[in-house]
């Protein structure tokens, strides 16, 4: 479905290889945890912004892992950032076992509906755990309005 959504967000910033994503979000994502109580006004959901990849010679990009918060913030931490966005998302749910079935999914229906996708905002993912152990993701892929 489509939706606008604001979000706003303290977090760390990022950078690498598109390919090692997997493997540094989650590190980048502990050492955020491990200093949530520095974050004033923190929600409990995790985030993430990617910057999109625009092409096969786009090897490098960056992303943003922090917190929802419920207020923007004038005092951020010590190497940390406030971001604000309020975009138009198409959007998807499911387990976190399936994410890159769910981001292709998602690709292929915008395109089937027609969507242009907006390659100049962040890409942005939430976590939200459940009961069992396992864990939904929540994807928001920006479209042009």
């Amino acid at each position: 479905m489509m939706i606008k959504k604001e979000f706003k967000i303290i977090g760390l910033k990022g950078s690498g290889e598109y390919i090692n994503f997997g493997n540094e979000v989650p590190l980048l994502a502990k050492q955020l945890l491990s200093r949530s109580n520095e974050i004033l006004s923190a929600t409990e959901t995790e985030i993430a912004l990617y910057e999109p990849k625009k092409g096969e010679e786009h090897k490098i990009g960056h992303y943003y892992v922090g917190l929802i918060v419920s207020e923007k913030l004038m005092e951020v931490p010590t190497g940390m950032d406030y971001i604000e966005t309020n975009k138009n998302y198409i959007t998807t749910r499911g387990s976190i076992s399936n994410l890159g079935e769910l981001h292709l999914n998602l690709l292929n229906w915008a395109e089937e509906q027609g969507y242009q996708r907006d390659l100049h905002s962040y890409i942005i993912e939430t976590y939200h755990p459940l009961g069992d152990g396992d864990e939904e993701v929540q994807i928001y892929l920006p479209i042009q309005a």
